[in-house]
């Protein structure tokens, strides 16, 4: 009998086949959205830089805030960050001394903090094996802040296999040259072999949202 644990990985990948089952079948080529307007890097919202607070840490912004660096900014009610286990009790001390307030635990492993403005921060406490490599390979968003690099973002949000999520690995791969599309491929062939044909297809739906062949 498997572990609870395998019960939600395999719950995970059958939604995550569902899921792209459905786009491959029904995607056309074409976005609906002008090229312009796709190529966007913004950061219109403003998010609590934590630089200061967490310095000497290894951290990295992911989530929704983090994929603006990579495709066009979309709305979000908070800022994920990306830490360490290892690390955990050292990134909530310093939380808390800089004022901010813990809400709630995540599921996922970590907590919810409310910033001293009142920004709400999910910090995700990570036990996974690629985020050590991770938190090595970060990128900067137009606020400066630091989130992870496009491999293993999409990583992250292939793992998670929630709709928005793969929604925003097919487009961010989708508008990503070759290069970067290959390093995702060397990425899960390190740490996610059981989900590289899903990679594949995800890349085949972005570059049709892009209007490109399959």
């Amino acid at each position: 009998m498997g572990t609870p644990e395998d019960t939600i990985l395999a719950s995970v990948s059958v939604r995550r086949g569902l899921l792209l089952g459905i786009g491959l079948r029904r995607a056309r080529p074409g976005s609906g959205s002008a090229d312009v307007f796709l190529r966007e890097r913004t950061a219109v919202a403003t998010w609590p830089d934590l630089t200061e607070v967490l310095s000497g840490l290894p951290w990295a912004v992911v989530g929704a805030v983090a994929t603006r660096a990579y495709m066009p900014e979309r709305t979000t009610q908070d800022l994920d960050i990306l830490v360490p286990a290892e690390n955990c009790q050292e990134v909530r001390g310093r939380l808390e001394a800089a004022q901010f307030q813990k809400i709630q635990e995540l599921r996922i492993g970590g907590a919810t903090w409310r910033s001293p403005a009142g920004s709400l921060v999910d910090v995700i406490e990570s036990e996974e094996g690629w985020v050590s490599e991770a938190l090595q390979h970060l990128e900067r968003d137009s606020q400066r802040l630091p989130v992870l690099s496009l491999p293993y973002l999409v990583l992250m949000k292939v793992l998670a296999g929630r709709a928005q999520d793969l929604a925003d690995a097919a487009r961010m791969l989708g508008l990503a040259k070759e290069e970067l599309r290959q390093a995702t491929r060397e990425v899960f062939q390190r740490y996610a072999l059981d989900a590289l044909e899903d990679l594949e297809s995800l890349i085949t739906l972005g570059k049709l949202e892009m209007g490109e062949a399959g």
